[in-house]
């Protein structure tokens, strides 16, 4: 009886000693106070399957879009009420929303065969297309010259090469191109105070390096510590290059210079988008496999994974409204099956 008395108490505090380490985290049920984030609300999408991609806020309107790429839709919701106002079909994989202050059109990513799509920012009518190569996805807005520039090809169209695509977003005018020898390639990211854009080359674990105003690849780096960069946010106060990467899930800071790796953190699992908030010092990293990392990078050369906060399986995409003080996450049945939901959480810091 003593023996297993010993071994009841040992378990005990084995759980009170788990659950204490996951505090200390901030991986607490959302709403409890001490996490960095608390849960809202929760929309749920029933009879929708596959997969979420980007988010958008039309602040303007007062509403944010989620494009649901294989529902092949674009979803619109209040932003303060957050209920479900109407889906926009039309599309064969919706994927980056570019909404403009003041613009009167939005322009929608697709890597269907019936192109990008320019549509009325208050109606969702399509005004316009931009023909490019099939396969756009990932994109990047440059709001001083007012240039788009996506990328597109790759392996999801069987291209053994991508490119990205540099467009005026009104009249979809092609201006400028460069080609890649990678049939995989991920985010990038517009440097703010430079000519720079930093886009991940995922088969070939590099990060490249493009002058924008040349459209001239400048240098390649290598991402040494982990495998599939797929995400990007730059600290460009800070020199600092934030990359995701999914194999292992890894969050990576490098030099903004130099690609030099200063530091590194765990990070989810199937992650597909990195929310950042530099005023704040605070990245997000959602995961698909049911939480959201939160890192404080206060300290540059020193990246800490701060908390994980429980979000839903499937919360992989999402968008940052530092504004409002609130993160909204799209999550996908995908492999799951699990009901389809756009999740609203308050920033409690």
């Amino acid at each position: 009886m003593r023996g297993r008395a010993e071994k009841i108490r040992a378990a005990w505090w084995m759980t009170v000693a788990a659950g204490a380490a996951a505090m200390s985290l901030g991986a607490a049920r959302p709403g409890v106070s001490g996490a960095p984030l608390k849960l809202i609300a929760t929309v749920d999408l029933p009879g929708y399957s596959g997969d979420f991609d980007h988010l958008a806020v039309d602040a303007e309107r007062g509403r944010l879009l989620v494009a649901a790429e294989d529902h092949a839709t674009l979803e619109v919701f209040d932003l303060n009420s957050h209920q479900h106002l109407r889906t926009i079909t039309g599309f064969g994989a919706p994927h980056t929303i570019l909404v403009r202050p003041g613009a009167k059109t939005i322009v929608v990513t697709d890597s269907g065969k019936g192109m990008t799509k320019i549509l009325n920012a208050d109606t969702y009518q399509v005004e316009g297309t931009i023909p490019l190569i099939e396969g756009a996805d990932s994109a990047g807005y440059d709001a001083r010259t007012n240039i788009f520039y996506i990328v597109t090809g790759g392996k999801d169209v069987d291209m053994k090469t991508a490119e990205i695509e540099a467009v005026n977003p009104d009249t979809g005018k092609l201006l400028g191109q460069i080609k890649f020898n990678d049939d995989h390639v991920e985010a990038m990211a517009l440097e703010q105070n430079g000519p720079r854009i930093f886009e991940n080359l995922t088969q070939t674990n590099k990060l490249a390096v493009i002058d924008r105003a040349t459209m001239k690849e400048v240098a390649e780096w290598p991402v040494p510590p982990c495998e599939q960069n797929a995400m990007i946010r730059l600290d460009e106060a800070q020199k600092r290059i934030y990359l995701v990467c999914r194999k292992p899930g890894m969050v990576v800071a490098m030099n903004l210079e130099n690609g030099a790796v200063m530091s590194t953190a765990p990070a989810p699992l199937r992650a597909d988008d990195e929310l950042y908030d530099e005023a704040a010092h605070r990245l997000y990293v959602p995961g698909g496999e049911g939480y959201i990392g939160v890192y404080d990078t206060s300290d540059a050369d020193h990246l800490k994974l701060i908390a994980k906060v429980p979000s839903a399986p499937g919360a992989k995409t999402g968008v940052l409204l530092p504004v409002r003080k609130e993160l909204v996450l799209a999550a996908s049945p995908g492999d799951t099956k699990a009901m389809a939901k756009v999740l609203f959480y308050r920033i409690e810091e």
